[in-house]
């Protein structure tokens, strides 16, 4: 099922605003990029118990694997939340930074 920015975005807000609510969160400027980097960090830990450079919680290689693919979509989550409330344009980001050299 292949989805815009805008439309992952908006299901990201739809989901991070219902966490928020039930864990009683309190969202202000900060937190989107605390949170950022709290995801990043979560990434790296799994990264780092893949590769078999930290402790594997009695976890196999199939269940690490899942828990770095979920940490990869929290922190993609996040971001697109974290752009959209300091009215990021990732897309044009994208373009303006990335796609030029394509151009070329």
């Amino acid at each position: 099922m292949a989805m815009t920015i805008e439309e992952l975005t908006e299901k990201v807000a739809q989901v991070s605003d219902i966490y928020a609510k039930n864990c009683g969160i309190e969202r202000d400027d900060d937190w989107y990029i605390l949170k950022l980097q709290e995801e990043l960090g979560e990434l790296v830990a799994e990264y780092l118990r893949l590769s078999a450079r930290g402790r594997s919680k009695d976890l196999n290689q199939s269940e690490i694997r899942n828990r770095l693919e979920a940490e990869a979509g929290d922190l993609l989550a996040h971001l697109l939340i974290f752009a959209r409330q300091n009215d990021i344009d990732l897309e044009a980001a994208l373009i303006n930074k990335w796609f030029k050299y394509l151009e070329e």
